[in-house]
């Protein structure tokens, strides 16, 4: 007889859920004083799991997959049908090698050639703006570019707001989430209509770019993927492109509210990387990761049966007590000598960046962020004025309310 997985009572957690948002799993966690627990969410049962160990339960291959895991209404949105996310085994492997085939050192530097320039244009502005706005217009003019995806001055605007919704609308209700649902229908078509051309050989974007890989990419079978499916993929190296906004955003807000670090940074005692990770760390992002019991086993005495869904606590490993030491402490120094792992660092999600289930795009997020913080202390004279800086962590994503304005940018 295995250990009982500790139970939340009542009959569904849905609503405590949206309520509580990046601490839901967390506080359980603290009360039951367990790394993994049972409750209800839209119906159905789920376990949640935190922690190190959990970690690297959850991206096992051969323990969970993916398929039939993301809710339907974050497929609506978030991710796309079909797309890399979805799948499993020798398929997913196959996709993640198409994405990471892009992300090698020159094409990465192309990319951040790419973000300079544009951030560059907003030097002279010497007005107001809004940080999390303008870094968004900022990546989606850069990775269209980065991508072989032609983007009309006249369209940056709609296109750049359409991929804002598909990041934020996931767990939105109402409005906003329909909003999304028509962002991710107009973006796909907006895509699909391109890799028709590209196969018609009527447009002709540069080699080693996405644009023009995908749509000549083959599945393991040697068949080119559907435009469809080609759409949605393309759609996943420009939307995670632009949600790096919100990490602009808490780099720059982590660079005004702690000036003893930032000090640290410009003159040489701190490294970048350091206070990029620290930054990605402490900050909310993503909540949680999910996942499917691919066939029943044993963990820790505790029996996993086929088909449950199981949630990994994102935020709260990243602030586990028992991976950090003072983990609600900004401090980008524990970076310095820092024993990394797959799994006790997991913003991203955790695993094999190269095969697993690891955000492809990592690397870039790094790479676009110590370019930030290089121009926000090097390059830029700014002021930030009095605004209301708090962030909710019922909110997802999580942003400051005023999304960081900044005036007298120079």
């Amino acid at each position: 007889m295995g250990k009982v997985i500790p139970k939340q009572e009542g009959l569904d957690h849905s609503v405590d859920f949206l309520r509580e948002g990046y601490l839901f799993v967390a506080n359980r966690r603290k009360s039951f004083q367990s790394n993994i627990f049972e409750t209800r969410l839209l119906g159905e049962r789920v376990i949640c799991l935190g922690g190190e160990d959990a970690a690297a339960l959850f991206y096992d291959a051969d323990k969970f997959t993916r398929q039939d895991a993301a809710p339907k209404r974050l497929l609506k949105t978030l991710f796309g049908e079909d797309g890399v996310q979805t799948l499993n085994g020798t398929a997913h492997t196959h996709r993640k090698r198409m994405f990471m085939s892009l992300m090698t050192k020159e094409n990465i530097d192309r990319l951040l050639r790419l973000t300079d320039r544009e951030w560059k244009r907003i030097r002279h502005a010497g007005e107001e703006i809004v940080l999390y706005d303008e870094a968004q217009q900022v990546l989606m003019k850069a990775v269209c570019e980065w991508a072989g995806v032609p983007l009309a001055r006249d369209e940056v605007a709609k296109r750049t707001d359409e991929m804002r919704l598909l990041f934020e609308s996931g767990t939105s209700l109402g409005p906003t989430y329909l909003q999304g649902r028509k962002a991710r229908s107009s973006a796909e078509a907006w895509i699909r209509q391109m890799v028709k051309e590209v196969r018609s050989n009527r447009l002709l974007p540069n080699k080693q770019t996405a644009l023009y890989e995908f749509s000549w990419h083959r599945d393991e079978s040697g068949e080119l993927l559907p435009e469809e499916v080609v759409a949605v993929e393309v759609l996943n190296i420009l939307r995670p492109t632009v949600a790096i906004s919100v990490y602009v955003l808490f780099t720059v807000l982590a660079l005004h509210q702690f000036p003893r670090e930032r000090a640290q940074v410009k003159q040489g005692q701190l490294s970048k990387t350091a206070f990029v990770q620290e930054v990605r760390r402490f900050y909310p992002f993503f909540p949680v990761a999910a996942a499917r019991v691919k066939t029943d086993f044993e963990w820790d005495g505790y029996t996993f049966t086929e088909g449950t869904l199981t949630l990994l606590d994102l935020y709260g490993t990243n602030h586990d007590s028992a991976i950090w030491a003072e983990p609600d402490q900004f401090n980008p120094a524990r970076f310095m000598d820092w024993k990394e792992s797959p799994f006790n660092f997991i913003p991203q999600g955790g695993g094999d960046v190269d095969f697993g289930h690891r955000c492809a795009g990592e690397h870039v997020t790094i790479a676009i962020l110590e370019q930030v913080i290089e121009l926000f202390t090097e390059e830029f004279s700014y002021t930030v004025p009095p605004q209301d800086l708090s962030y909710s962590f019922v909110d997802m994503p999580s942003l400051p309310k005023s999304k960081l304005r900044l005036t007298d940018v120079k």
